[in-house]
C-alpha cells in the first residue's frame, strides 16, 4: 500500500515532497511512558481505541505483527522505528483516506499525526487538531498554564507539536551546502533530518525540515516560520540547480541516463542502490533529462520496494538478501517498463 505523502502534483513538487504534524498528548492519571506498566499501557489503549474506531479508524495491536509487518509501518512512515520494536503494549490507529495515524503508547500516551503530500502543513494540522479535539471531549489530557501541554521528553513541552517538511535536495547536497543549511536553521529554531528521522541520514537527497522549538511560541508562529524556511530552502534548490551546466551537466546527465538504466535492467538492485538511484531519476526528471518515468511511479517504489514491504507484498518469501533484491530489481522493471 503506498502512502499518499508522496507528492505528485503542484508547482513544488520538485522539491516539496510532503508535509507532516504531531500533537504529543498524555492522559491524566497514567504516569509517562518510562513508568507505565502494561496494565496501564492496555488500558489506555482500550481506552483511545473506541472513540477512534467509532469515527473509522483502523486499530492495529502492534503486539500481534510480525516483526517484519512492523518494519513494513516504519517504511511506510507511520510510525518511528522505536515504536515498532517497543516490547511494551503500543498500537496504531490508523485513518488512511485522511493520512491520519494516531500512535497510542509511544513515548507520550498518545502521537496524533497527520501526513499530506506537497506543502500542505495548515491543512495537516487542521486534521490533526480535530483528532485531537475528538479525545479531548474523553480525556483530561495533561497540561500546565505555565508550561504548556506536559511531555514525556521536556524538548516537547508547550504546544507538543513537531511540524516537519519532506524536502528532494539534490542540487545542493551536490554543491556541499547541506551542513551550512543546517547552521543558519538551527539558528530560527528548525532543524534537518533524515528520510526516517533523527540518525537516518541524507538517503536519497531526501531531508525533513522541521522545528525545534515548542516552548513560548503558537502552533500558528511554528507553521509560519517552517513555511517561510521551505520556500527560502527551494529558492535556494532552484538556483544551485541552475547553476549547473557546461562539463558538469554533462556528466550529471551521463550519472543520470546510466541510473536511469539500472533501473529498467538491472537483474539485482539492493535498497540502498535503489535510494541513490531513486534520486538520480528523481532529479533527472525536474531538470527534464528524464520523460519516461513519473514522480508517481517513483513515490510508489520508494514504499513498495523497501524490504519489510516489498518481502510482504511477495507469494513467495524470498530466503535470502539476494533472492530479495532480485524481486526488487523485478518489481521496478514491472512498474518502469510497463506499456501504458
Amino acid at each position: 500500500m503506498t502512502m499518499a505523502w508522496y507528492n505528485t502534483t503542484g508547482q513544488a513538487s520538485e522539491t516539496v515532497i510532503s508535509s507532516r504534524v504531531r500533537l504529543a498528548r498524555n492522559i491524566n492519571g497514567y504516569p509517562f511512558d518510562s513508568r507505565l506498566d502494561a496494565n496501564g499501557a492496555n488500558e489506555i489503549i482500550e481506552k483511545v481505541s473506541a472513540p477512534l474506531e467509532a469515527s473509522g479508524f483502523r486499530k492495529i495491536n502492534f503486539a500481534d505483527l510480525s516483526p517484519i509487518m512492523a518494519t513494513s509501518y516504519v517504511e511506510r512512515h507511520y510510525v518511528r522505528p522505536e515504536f515498532a520494536t517497543k516490547e511494551t503494549p503500543h498500537a496504531l490507529l490508523l485513518q488512511e483516506q485522511t493520512g491520519i495515524a494516531v500512535m497510542v503508547c509511544e513515548e507520550d500516551h498518545l502521537r496524533i499525526q497527520c501526513i499530506l503530500a506537497g506543502l500542505s502543513l495548515d491543512e495537516a494540522y487542521r486534521n490533526a487538531s480535530r483528532t485531537e479535539k475528538r479525545l479531548d471531549e474523553d480525556f483530561d489530557f495533561a497540561y500546565s498554564e505555565r508550561l504548556g501541554y506536559l511531555t514525556h521528553c521536556p524538548t516537547n513541552l508547550g504546544t507538543g507539536m513537531r511540524a516537519s517538511v519532506m524536502m528532494f535536495l539534490p542540487a545542493l547536497t551536490r554543491g556541499g551546502y547541506m551542513n551550512s543549511l543546517a547552521s543558519q536553521l538551527s539558528k530560527i529554531g528548525l532543524t534537518i533530518r533524515g528520510l526516517f528521522g533523527e540518525g537516518s541520514g541524507s538517503a536519497g537527497c531526501m531531508y525533513q525540515i522541521s522545528n525545534q522549538v515548542t516552548l513560548g511560541i503558537t502552533e500558528e508562529e511554528t507553521l509560519r516560520k517552517l513555511t517561510e524556511a521551505v520556500h527560502q530552502i527551494t529558492e535556494s534548490e532552484q538556483k544551485a540547480r541552475k547553476a549547473i551546466n557546461g562539463e558538469a551537466l554533462e556528466r550529471l546527465t551521463d550519472r543520470i541516463l546510466r541510473s536511469e538504466g539500472t533501473l529498467r535492467y538491472a537483474y539485482m538492485i539492493s535498497s540502498s542502490e535503489f535510494i541513490r538511484l531513486f534520486a538520480d531519476v528523481r532529479f533527472g526528471i525536474s531538470l527534464g533529462i528524464i520523460n519516461g518515468i513519473t514522480y508517481e511511479q517513483l513515490g510508489t517504489l520508494l514504499v513498495d520496494v523497501m524490504p519489510a514491504t516489498l518481502t510482504l507484498s511477495s507469494e513467495n518469501t524470498p530466503k535470502s538478501e539476494t533472492a530479495r533484491d532480485k524481486l526488487r530489481a523485478q518489481k521496478i522493471q514491472n512498474l518502469l517498463n510497463r506499456k501504458s
